[in-house]
């Protein structure tokens, strides 16, 4: 009876593993599937239909997944053993990457990206086809090549939730987008192709556990942002995506370097075989491996001196930003430095990767200051909350890592949001400029209440952003170091005022009143809608499941990755926090309606001159016309770019060059 129990079992636990598995692999081969599909794509209504298809079932997976996940314990799971064919594939892939790099840049006269593609692929295939065989005890047949953990689950479903619907949002953007764009070819199929294989690579990029795996999802997506940056093809587009390509680049030959030596000096070919051998050798012995992962993650998640590159993709289509910068490519980075947060942790590779952060969250905060382009501040926006979460991944504690991995949820839902709010007002209005979004709020009402949420959602509470940022002051208060802690709470402290400071001016120019202002026909597509609807209320429901998420998931991964945890935030605060969005978003609605049913009252304004009735002219003291113009401050002559950027380029260079020579040095 009991080898029955058994036998019963064991067999359920291995048909679990084998529903996961196939749940997973679907995850990472459908969205290409998709991409295919597109190809057929040749009307708008059948690229609709596929879309909508791809996007449900993306996404019912996803949470098929996590829910059978978590009603199965919720427990770290490795899986996915045997794949020689899977890894010859691969193989294959990677030379083809390469070939594709190299055509492309001997097209356009690029030739340094060739130099950075040929060198780490041909490192890595001799490592995997020869070094491999030279390491002792090196069994392959026994690695496991995905790994399950609440971080993963987290990671599936901002790709799923968010990435699916920016590509439901493209399906109508891209159609006024070439409406208002006829001088640029339509490459809608291409674009749409190009979007899902860029899901299917972050699936696969967070789920996998075999570093060779993770690395091959790394550069497919180096590649295809490479190509969607360039999507317009024009001067500008192609230098913007060849930056952007040998940037990322750059760090695939840290991420490459850091590979070969765990290999050689460790027998480490796993992620989490890494993370699971620091706890008995300490972090001291992978040093030098681990600094070069982490390079590799401050390019790809665009920290200085590597900035350009996303501010450059703003060349771009809407779509491609908002999916570069929410849900995929930049969340890449910071992901693989939350997974190293526990060998971060008091060493030289934490030291670089928090004060990189915290730097670059203090300039880019201040250089978003200058900035009038709506998108181009969003850029900078999103370089400078990467930074804060590079910052806590530095410092590599429970505390930190808790707001990281907050930082990363919110960031995806409000970034994403403000991107698709600000590709709709351009198509309608025919201007990204926050000086041209003055009474938004009377002119588009349904594009400016989920952009004064997605604001909200960036700065003010019960928002997690604020909250995160919070935990993340109290770390830096008593870190270790006190040097690296003192400096980081002088970076958040001025980065976050200036961050108040910038959005408080677009929320002013999104509320205010211009006289003569009316509601302006909406004629935004349904699908653009659907998504931006969606996104704004996944913000609002993030906020009162906010202590839950932490309770359920965030700590548990906590005390699996760190042996403990300490609660941060409580499941008490959820009526605190309801009553908090109460009274940023209910009490301006209601004194509205107040306000529009009381009888109207009507002065007009006084500019010190003679008013000629209808609030826009004046006469001034000497008799002259003078028009009403009200603008913000953008301070271009204390925080521009001309003054700021290349000193605080510099000054990262120094920083990484400093860190990477001294770790370095006494292993090659």
């Amino acid at each position: 009876m009991l080898l029955q129990n058994i036998t019963y079992f064991a067999q359920n636990k291995l048909k679990d593993v084998e529903v996961m598995e196939n749940l997973l692999l679907f995850l990472i081969l459908f969205p290409f599937g998709s991409a295919v599909l597109q190809s057929v794509g040749v009307n708008n209504t059948l690229r609709k239909i596929v879309t909508y298809v791809s996007s449900v079932a993306i996404m019912a997976a996803a949470i098929v997944f996590s829910v059978w996940w978590f009603a199965n314990g919720a427990q770290p799971i490795a899986l996915l053993s045997n794949t020689g064919i899977i890894d010859k594939v691969m193989m294959a892939g990677e030379i083809f990457l390469m070939v594709l790099v190299t055509v492309l840049s001997i097209k356009h006269k690029k030739y340094y990206a060739i130099v950075l593609s040929v060198v780490q692929t041909v490192a890595l295939l001799w490592f995997e086809l020869i070094g491999e065989k030279s390491i002792a005890h090196f069994e392959p047949a026994e690695a496991n090549h995905l790994y399950i953990d609440q971080l993963t689950v987290i990671m599936i479903l901002i790709i799923a939730v968010v990435g699916t619907l920016i590509t439901v949002y493209a399906c109508g953007y891209m159609v006024d987008y070439h409406h208002h764009h006829t001088e640029f070819k339509d490459r809608r199929r291409f674009f749409f192709k190009m979007m899902y294989v860029f899901l299917g690579a972050m699936f696969g990029l967070v789920m996998s556990s075999s570093l060779t795996w993770m690395y091959f999802f790394w550069e497919i997506t180096s590649v295809v942002s490479f190509l969607l940056i360039g999507y317009t093809r024009t001067d500008e587009a192609v230098n913007n995506s060849f930056k952007a390509l040998w940037m990322n680049l750059l760090g695939g030959c840290g991420f490459c370097a850091g590979i070969i030596i765990l290999g050689f000096n460790n027998q480490i070919f796993d992620l989490q075989d890494l993370i699971q051998k620091s706890v008995l050798m300490g972090n001291a012995a992978f040093v030098a491996p681990v600094i070069l992962l982490a390079f590799a993650a401050l390019t790809k998640s665009a920290q200085l001196p590597f900035s350009k590159w996303l501010l450059g993709a703003m060349v771009a289509p809407t779509p491609s930003s908002a999916l570069l910068h929410s849900a995929t490519m930049v969340k890449a980075g910071v992901y693989l430095l939350l997974r190293l947060a526990p060998l971060m942790e008091n060493n030289i590779a934490g030291t670089m990767v928090a004060l990189i952060g915290g730097f670059t969250f203090l300039v880019t905060s201040m250089l978003a200051i200058t900035v009038t382009d709506a998108k181009k501040l969003l850029a900078y926006s999103t370089i400078s909350n990467l930074g804060l979460i590079t910052a806590c991944a530095g410092l590599g504690t429970t505390t930190t890592v808790w707001a990281g991995v907050f930082l990363v949820i919110f960031h995806a839902v409000s970034k994403s949001l403000l991107f698709q709010n600000v590709g709709a007002i351009e198509n309608l209005t025919g201007s990204r400029e926050i000086e041209d979004m003055h009474s938004l709020i009377i002119r588009f009402p349904r594009l400016a209440y989920p952009l004064i949420i997605g604001i909200a959602g960036m700065f003010l509470a019960p928002f997690g952003m604020l909250v995160s940022k919070w935990a993340a002051l109290r770390s830096f208060l008593e870190a270790d170091d006190k040097l690296v802690g003192i400096l980081l709470v002088l970076f958040i402290c001025f980065g976050s005022a200036t961050t108040l400071y910038y959005w408080a001016k677009w929320l002013a120019k999104i509320l205010s009143y211009k006289p003569q202002s009316t509601i302006c026909t909406n004629k935004l597509s349904a699908n653009q809608h659907l998504s931006i609807l969606v996104h704004s209320f996944m913000m609002l429901a993030l906020c009162t499941v906010f202590p839950l998420i932490s309770r359920d998931i965030i700590l548990p991964y906590l005390v699996n990755v760190f042996g403990y945890a300490s609660e941060v935030i409580s499941e008490n605060n959820i009526v605190v926090m309801i009553f908090m969005l109460v009274a940023v978003f209910v009490i301006p609605v209601a004194t509205g309606i107040v306000i529009k049913k009381s009888p109207p009252h009507h002065a007009h304004v006084y500019m010190n001159g003679y008013n000629e009735g209808d609030d826009l002219n004046f006469k001034n003291s000497f008799g002259e016309d003078k028009r009403i113009y009200l603008t913000n401050w953008y301070m271009e002559d204390w925080f521009g770019e001309k003054k700021l950027y290349i000193p605080s380029a510099a000054i990262a260079t120094a920083i990484v060059v400093i860190c990477l020579a001294y770790s370095l040095g006494g292993t090659l």
